[in-house]
């Protein structure tokens, strides 16, 4: 893949995580009853940053949760699978029956991903209501799933690739589009 251009660099993940944080709590009105939901992998430092950022603005932290999709997802028939899935833990910090659960990921393309997320969800409990939060939106939608919060909207052609690297999975905060 040929590198293209680099979409996001550290300051604007920064700001844009910020700007999130910010319209998560004035939609809510507060932070009472959230819990903030990272989807594996880099969804959950996103959603680790999104929560300090809130703890900053509001003084309290809010409850959050690691969730881990593959069972759930779509691709993975047999003719698809090349070898068993790998499964990661899923672990949510508290009961979500009846509280408004924000997903957070890093990329929102086909909508399938947040699709599995959502009936992962459904099988820790019944949240009153499902928000999303990603860091980056580049479009193609094959499900109709949009997102609430958005840090940057980046159109993309099905020949280009969105690859999101963070410091605590890559060692660098970077968000860069390549050309296949």
């Amino acid at each position: 893949m040929n590198p293209k251009a680099t979409v996001l660099d550290d300051a604007a993940i920064r700001r844009a995580l910020t700007r999130i944080s910010h319209e998560i709590i004035e939609k809510n009105k507060g932070i009472e009853d959230l819990v903030l939901v990272g989807i594996k992998t880099r969804g959950v430092p996103i959603a680790r940053r999104i929560r300090s950022k809130v703890a900053e603005i509001e003084g309290r932290e809010l409850p959050g949760g690691e969730l881990d999709i593959t069972l759930y997802r779509d691709d993975l028939t047999p003719e698809k699978q090349t070898s068993e899935p790998e499964l990661k833990e899923t672990n949510i910090e508290t009961d979500i029956d009846g509280k408004k659960v924000i997903l957070v990921d890093d990329v929102l393309y086909t909508g399938r991903t947040v699709r599995a997320a959502m009936d992962a969800l459904m099988d820790h409990g019944r949240p009153k209501e499902i928000q999303l939060a990603v860091l980056v939106d580049r479009g193609h939608r094959e499900l109709p799933i949009r997102a609430d919060y958005v840090g940057k909207n980046v159109p993309t052609s099905l020949e280009e690739v969105i690859t999101v690297t963070l410091a605590e999975t890559d060692e660098k905060d970077e968000v860069k589009i390549f050309e296949r």
